[in-house]
């Protein structure tokens, strides 16, 4: 009985104890995240700041110039503590394919009537075309990683009979 019983406190003292360093090896990876986060929004900061001495649709290019780089740099950012890598720089794809539009359709703003709608729906067929590049580059990289790691497959639809005319 007493044997059991110092088997489950030690048991015990070392779930805690491996609980406790997990939580310490975090801890500055945490404040490395905070401070680049910070250093992200303060460069955001400096680029806004920069679109004020502008007028009309030059600061409107700016200013969707300056977002689409703090949404970009902070999905990279975000990118790095991912386990799942390829939906990582999937997000990182699609958001720098946003931030084109936006800066892409500000552009537009110059032009006018059939011009400025051709000009448009040529930026959303880039973003489009962006982020399905994005999406199958991602799902090419998961298929290899359950490949590489033993998991399963997609399943393949068997070819459907050719019909005689």
């Amino acid at each position: 009985m007493h044997m059991k019983l110092s088997s489950i406190a030690l048991a015990l003292a070392f779930a805690f104890g491996t609980a406790a360093q997990a939580q310490t090896t975090q801890q500055p990876d945490r404040k490395a995240h905070n401070a680049a986060e910070d250093a992200i929004e303060k460069q955001a900061k400096a680029d806004k700041a920069k679109c004020d001495a502008l007028k009309a649709n030059a600061k409107d290019i700016c200013m969707a110039e300056a977002k689409g780089k703090e949404k970009v740099a902070k999905a990279e950012l975000n990118a790095k503590s991912e386990k799942d890598q390829a939906k990582a720089q999937q997000k990182v794809a699609e958001a720098k394919a946003e931030a084109a539009y936006d800066v892409a359709a500000q552009k537009c703003d110059d032009q006018k009537g059939e011009a400025k709608d051709a000009c448009i729906k040529q930026a959303k067929v880039e973003r489009d075309r962006s982020k399905g590049k994005a999406e199958k580059t991602a799902d090419a990289k998961q298929d290899k990683q359950g490949a590489a790691t033993g998991g399963t497959a997609p399943e393949r639809k068997p070819a459907e009979p050719k019909q005689k005319p």
